[in-house]
């Protein structure tokens, strides 16, 4: 053997070793002798109890298929993965039911070494066996967020007694991670019975800190910390998991549920419009100091919050009556009248972020990367976009004109008072709605007077939370509410939310149909990306193209999270950089009087 080849092995074999944890890009923050989650109170007390409220109803407890509708908080409190997230990085992973994670550096594939000691909630050991038949079940018949990755999957195997590789076969930086946050099932628990069949009495068995104790179809769920976990000694776990039951109660509406809060039959609740919170929280409760009011900023990028427009349909898979729809939107006469004014809009899909795209041309690799698309693009992906602004009158005359003239431009024009194509069919738009969204309604009645003002025909259809399911995963609408949640480190799930080949896949997150192979060469340069400076570019690009297709009429961005709480709930000094999600509360919090 040549000392150059041996220098190659030995290269080889540093890269790929056993380790404590992962980062999308270069080493986790954390030391393999860390003691505990930077944002968790280790000395936390345990015990109390907290209940959590949700609109709408349930009739399925297996999150993991697309049939029912179920709690979503389950797929956070009653199952975990091999590894678990450091919420105060942007993309990093520590072992959890795995005790370590080998990837070589091109990460073409990922092994990972079971905890000897991981268990099941029934006491039955965690085995390479059930890992294997989840990745599989999940990737074949589980909810159509699972396909994409198994897709990428060349082979999974057992390695060992208690380790399993799999191998890919893309070039993909990030499927090593992906792989490390997949839920494990108990396959044991599905001998015999179909997976996507699962009904309400087949209560799952995970290996979480909880365990489902009790439910009512419909009405509430809660679950009780299981004084026999597994993990509780884990330096992962110190200082999380503190309450000794969650309830998850669930109400009618919004309205509703914010009533029962002024009670005190919820102990916390999010509010996402700043003028209620200004404004709505002077109750009793909140006045005697039993309902106390935090505000937890964070760093991640708006994501994309408003009104997706469904481009499948005509006439909005032309971009000119997309833009002209943009236009009618009279954002801030819409946002003083509900937020007083107060809250920001967002301006692109990674706006307040790093990634998000920058003012005027895209330069730079920005440009180089969008360049061989530019005639499939709307001219200002390259040369700069901004959203349309009103002066905040009700009447928004200045765009309204630009709406008409775009309209016309798409051969659409007034005929007695209606917007009309050549073939004489009048504008007529449906905006889909979940009964209970009392937000989204206020805001789409101002909306469809403005857009019957440009001799449209508007009907605001209301429906019931399992056919709003049933109609968003058909895409049978034109106009409905958006949102989706962006990270500090996007990847895979961005083919899941704006990929072409989910646009055709029932269910799936694409629900404005886009198929764009610039988007889609986008996120591949962002999950081939080696350095952190493409990998960036590539984000900016995406952006570019996303927010210039106007395939969402934004809203405001929810740049601090605000959550009123009982008094007896507390959460630790140090904040992660992604704010208050669900993992933080209630996973760090504890109850204290």
């Amino acid at each position: 053997m040549t000392a150059a080849l041996a220098l190659v092995i030995l290269g080889v074999q540093a890269q790929a070793e056993p380790r404590h944890g992962i980062a999308m890009y270069g080493d986790p923050a954390l030391p393999a002798d860390f003691t505990a989650l930077p944002y968790a109170n280790p000395d936390a007390p345990k015990g109390g109890r907290v209940i959590t409220g949700n609109s709408g109803s349930f009739d399925s407890l297996n999150p993991f298929v697309r049939k029912g509708t179920v709690p979503w908080q389950l797929r956070f409190f009653a199952y975990e993965s091999l590894m678990g997230r450091n919420w105060d990085e942007p993309f990093a992973l520590y072992g959890l039911l795995a005790e370590s994670i080998e990837t070589p550096e091109d990460r073409s594939w990922v092994e990972f070494t079971l905890r000897e000691e991981a268990r099941f909630s029934d006491g039955a050991p965690v085995t390479v066996e059930d890992v294997i038949w989840s990745y599989e079940t999940l990737g074949t018949v589980g909810h159509p967020r699972y396909l994409g990755f198994w897709q990428q999957v060349e082979k999974i195997e057992a390695t060992g007694p208690r380790s399993v590789r799999l191998t890919f076969n893309t070039d993909n930086r990030e499927l090593a991670l992906i792989a490390g946050l997949r839920p494990i099932l108990q396959k044991a628990q599905f001998d015999g019975k179909v997976f996507e069949d699962i009904t309400l009495q087949d209560v799952p068995i995970g290996t979480a800190p909880y365990v489902i104790s009790d439910f009512e179809a419909g009405r509430f769920v809660t679950l009780t910390r299981d004084e026999d976990y597994w993990g509780k000694d884990l330096p992962f776990r110190q200082g999380t998991q503190n309450f000794d039951e969650i309830k998850i109660d669930f109400f009618g509406d919004n309205a509703v549920m914010f009533e029962a809060f002024k009670a005190g039959e919820i102990s916390y609740l999010r509010e996402f419009n700043a003028e209620k919170w200004a404004a709505s929280y002077d109750f009793p409760l909140a006045q005697s100091g039993d309902i106390v009011k935090s505000e937890i900023p964070h760093q991640k990028p708006s994501g994309i919050t408003g009104f997706v427009m469904n481009t499948r349909r005509a006439p909005l898979d032309d971009i000119r009556v997309r833009d002209a729809l943009m236009h009618v939107f009279n954002f801030e006469f819409i946002n003083d009248t509900m937020t007083g004014g107060r809250q920001p809009r967002i301006t692109s899909y990674f706006s307040g972020s790093l990634l998000g795209m920058e003012d005027g041309p895209a330069t730079g690799r920005v440009a180089e990367f969008l360049t061989p698309f530019a005639d499939s693009l709307p001219p200002e992906a390259l040369a700069g976009y901004s959203l349309p602004q009103s002066n905040g009158s009700v009447r928004n005359r200045a765009n309204l004109r630009k709406a008409m003239g775009l309209m016309e431009e798409a051969g659409w024009t007034v005929v007695d008072g209606k917007m009309q194509n050549a073939a004489g069919e009048v504008l007529s738009l449906e905006i889909l709605l979940k009964q209970g969204d009392t937000e989204n309604k206020a805001i789409t009645d101002i909306y469809a007077k403005a857009l019957e003002g440009l001799g449209a025909d508007v009907t605001i259809t209301l429906v019931d939370g399992p056919q709003y399911k049933l109609r968003t995963n058909a895409f049978d609408f034109d106009l409905t509410n958006y949102r989706r949640a962006i990270s500090l480190s996007p990847g895979n799930e961005q083919l899941l939310y704006w990929g072409s080949e989910a646009a055709d896949q029932e269910g799936s997150r694409n629900l404005m149909g886009v198929k764009s192979p610039a988007i889609d060469a986008m996120i591949d340069k962002m999950l081939s990306s080696t350095s952190q400076e493409d990998f960036v570019a590539a984000t900016k690009a995406l952006d570019r193209v996303l927010t210039t297709g106007r395939y969402v009429i934004p809203i405001w961005n929810y740049a601090v999270g605000r959550i009123a709480h009982q008094k007896e709930l507390h959460y630790p000094e140090q904040l992660p950089i992604y704010g208050d999600g669900v993992e933080w509360l209630p996973g760090v919090w504890w109850y204290q009087q």
